[in-house]
């Protein structure tokens, strides 16, 4: 996913850090970003919340009611 990491470099932020912020696995991070994993919408939630964007921001291709 592009634009996690995007975020997540634009916040300055490692996968290791995020990861803690957002309660997650680091290597979840890495693999959500590697398109290797493709993330629940509970970590998509977590992630979201602890970068402050919405899902629809962070998952721009997601069709609308999922990315509530």
């Amino acid at each position: 996913m592009e634009r996690l990491r995007e975020l997540r470099e634009e916040q300055g932020l490692s996968q290791t850090r995020l990861a803690q912020r957002a309660d997650l696995n680091p290597s979840t991070v890495n693999q959500i970003e590697l398109g290797v994993r493709l993330p629940t919408m509970g970590t998509l939630h977590k992630l979201a919340r602890t970068l402050g964007v919405s899902v629809s921001e962070l998952v721009p291709d997601a069709p609308k009611a999922l990315a509530r």
